[in-house]
């Protein structure tokens, strides 16, 4: 187990990739705090899953775009734990708008999880990690992060574009503490999230289109995310900081035609 020994938090793990990358690095040895914001039944399912197996694990709420809430979620796991190895910023809000249909409370709410969550849980992790000269962080983003033609993402991505930019700099900054901060940027990805605002007939269309455009002929599972999160978070990416390694399949559509 490439784990053994490890401690980590994972935001927003109640669900959809949050969830398969608790289980995943708790497969791989280490104890896991599972975060949720609202949905403590969903959340409980991913612990008991973690225990069953005969991993270590506890759910805790916080809504990250609170500093207090934050702070009490990086302190419990500490509490908990002893220390803390790994760090996944899982948590993350899509507001599908155009500049017609823009909402200030819409981007408010997206911005306040995406990019201000995990500004704060990091800044409350980061000691923590530099006290044990060790720790991983992993952000996750989004290839709409790099530029998107997709109706409806243009705001979404700007969250997501934030997040490489603050894994870059957040990399610069504890890179001399033994910590390395990456970032995983999923492309279309089978969850719940990809489901929302679409109807039944847009979401099929979507997956039709989306195996279509892969290199690899099919849409991507959270396990496919979740592989890539473990490594990062593994010793054996210690030469590996600042990066953000795209997980889509091969997507050769997206910024062209979307």
């Amino acid at each position: 187990m490439m784990l053994k020994d490890q401690t980590a938090i994972v935001t927003g793990a109640s669900r959809g990739l949050g969830r398969a990358i608790a289980i995943r690095l708790a497969r791989e040895g280490a104890a896991v705090c599972v975060n949720y914001s609202t949905n403590f039944a969903q959340a409980e399912v991913v612990v008991d899953e973690i225990r069953a197996a005969g991993g270590q694990a506890f759910a805790m709420q916080a809504d990250i775009g609170d500093p207090g809430q934050a702070e009490a979620l990086v302190e419990r796991a500490c509490s908990e734990f002893g220390h803390l190895s790994i760090l996944v910023n899982n948590a993350g809000l899509a507001y599908r708008a155009t500049l017609d249909t823009f909402d200030v409370r819409g981007m408010e709410r997206m911005r306040r999880t995406n990019v201000d969550g995990l500004i704060h849980v990091t800044r409350f992790a980061a000691p923590k990690m530099r006290e044990k000269n060790y720790g991983r962080i992993v952000n996750l983003t989004s290839i709409a992060g790099f530029g998107t033609a997709l109706p409806g993402n243009a705001f979404y991505a700007a969250t997501k574009a934030a997040v490489t930019v603050l894994t870059k700099r957040f990399a610069m900054e504890l890179g001399g503490h033994g910590i390395t901060v990456n970032a995983v940027a999923p492309g279309f990805i089978l969850t719940d999230m990809v489901k929302d605002g679409r109807t039944p007939e847009e979401y099929e269309a979507t997956l039709e289109r989306m195996r279509k455009n892969a290199m690899t002929g099919r849409t991507g599972e959270p396990a496919d995310i979740a592989h890539a999160v473990a490594f990062l978070a593994s010793p054996a990416s210690s030469f590996i900081t600042a990066q953000v390694l795209t997980v889509d399949g091969g997507r050769m559509d997206y910024i062209a035609h979307g």
